[in-house]
């Protein structure tokens, strides 16, 4: 990879939407949460927005059928979002991670990306510096971050996700391909439900498998998405982090 040295972190907060109602309901704390519409005693319609770590041991996940929620959960609490909650409490996240960052770009009302490359020296710094955001965010928000630190936007998207709840996972750059190579190839940008599916057909399954698959077919089969899943199987990302108009949902 020959990118310009860059130290870019990817900020995820940690089953944001039940975080924050556990912090404003201390009693349910522990117990599994699901918020999202009314099950209605398994009668229900619409989907789960988010689940606690509790409701997804047994599978639960956000975009799942409230229905087939109760069915596997019947005995979480279920609470219908309280967006202008939600809102105020990433209004203030973002504020404190703001202010760590050189350049800053929201990616979600949980979710940011931080440019420090002319704040820190070298990945000592890096991580020390990461370790401090997520400590401020705790002792002020009472609510638990992971961060992913790489060069690139990519990878630490990947890693913020590698180590989670409260994680912190640095990926230099000569570890980058052993770090990717073994993870589901879901776990890159972009790579949707239907896509995975037509990759697993290929007998691609993991990150590894797809940079050994020959681009040419990708690029047959894909077209342009084709060629850019190989170059970020591979790693490669030059996007920069901006400030963006709107915040992705």
């Amino acid at each position: 990879m020959s990118e310009k040295k860059r130290f870019i972190f990817h900020l995820d907060m940690d089953h944001f939407y039940t975080a924050v109602e556990e912090r404003e309901r201390p009693e349910i704390r522990g117990v599994s949460v699901i918020v999202g519409s009314d099950p209605k005693e398994g009668k229900g319609r619409g989907v789960v927005s988010t689940s606690n770590y509790e409701a997804r041991k047994v599978g639960v996940r956000s975009g799942m059928p409230i229905s087939m929620a109760w069915r596997m959960c019947p005995k979480a609490v279920y609470l219908p979002p309280d967006f202008p909650l939600y809102i105020r409490v990433s209004e203030e996240i973002m504020r404190i991670a703001r202010k760590y960052a050189v350049k800053f770009e929201q990616w979600g009302i949980d979710e940011a990306f931080l440019d420090v490359t002319r704040r820190v020296a070298d990945w000592v710094e890096a991580e020390t510096l990461a370790r401090q955001v997520k400590q401020e965010i705790k002792d002020k928000e009472h609510l638990t971050a992971s961060i992913g630190v790489r060069p690139n936007k990519l990878i630490a998207k990947v890693a913020s996700d590698f180590n989670k709840p409260d994680g912190l996972t640095v990926v230099k750059e000569e570890d980058a391909q052993k770090f990717l190579d073994p993870l589901p190839v879901r776990r890159l940008l972009w790579v949707g439900r239907k896509t995975e599916v037509k990759l697993k057909a290929l007998g691609v399954n993991t990150i590894g498998d797809l940079v050994r698959y020959d681009p040419s077919v990708l690029s047959s089969m894909f077209g342009v998405m084709g060629l850019q899943m190989y170059l970020m199987a591979k790693g490669f990302d030059r996007g920069e982090v901006e400030e963006r108009g709107g915040v992705k949902s």
